[in-house]
């Protein structure tokens, strides 16, 4: 199955089961989120299409922005755990092995910003997945890590989500 097919699939899914729409986007926020799998699952594309599908059908906008905050949320303190676990030793694990020049930009990133970096990182496509997990190795503190993971995951989920709901257009008039 190739991507489009899978999105549509997903999309179709959320459509027919809107009740399970938070959970099911919750989870695509956590695969988008999470260091290495984000790297697999081209989430963005699928929340935009649902962004599309609460402007065209009935769902409701806010449980999705709930769910797709906490599955980014959980995704990136789930990173940060691993890096927190491993230290020094996740610049030996693959992906990070391969692209030692990304960990030394996300340390630099860190360095220069602090907490700061996971609430910019968030927006920052690959990024996103590997500032946190390096955030961990890099013995970021886990309060001010988990304040601006939190508060970004979900204006990031709001961001991610309202335009094609139309809020913007609501928002103008």
């Amino acid at each position: 199955m190739d991507f489009d097919a899978a999105r549509q699939s997903i999309l179709t899914f959320i459509e027919t089961y809107k009740a399970w729409a938070p959970v099911v986007t919750g989870v695509i926020a956590f695969c988008e989120s999470l260091a290495v799998l984000s790297l697999l699952v081209p989430a963005t594309a699928i929340l935009l299409g649902i962004g599309a599908l609460i402007g065209s059908s009935d769902l409701p906008f806010w449980p999705l922005v709930i769910g797709a905050g906490i599955g980014a949320g959980l995704g990136d303190w789930v990173s940060y755990e691993v890096g927190f676990y491993y230290k020094d030793g996740i610049k030996r694990l693959w992906p990070m092995s391969r692209h030692p020049e990304m960990t030394t930009k996300a340390e630099g990133f860190l360095r220069r910003w602090g907490a700061g970096a996971i609430l910019i990182g968030r927006f920052i496509g690959p990024a996103r997945a590997v500032v946190p997990l390096v955030a961990g190795s890099f013995g970021l503190r886990r309060i001010p890590f988990q304040l601006a993971n939190w508060s970004s995951a979900f204006v990031w989920a709001f961001v991610l989500l309202a335009p094609g709901a139309g809020l913007l257009t609501w928002l103008h008039y």
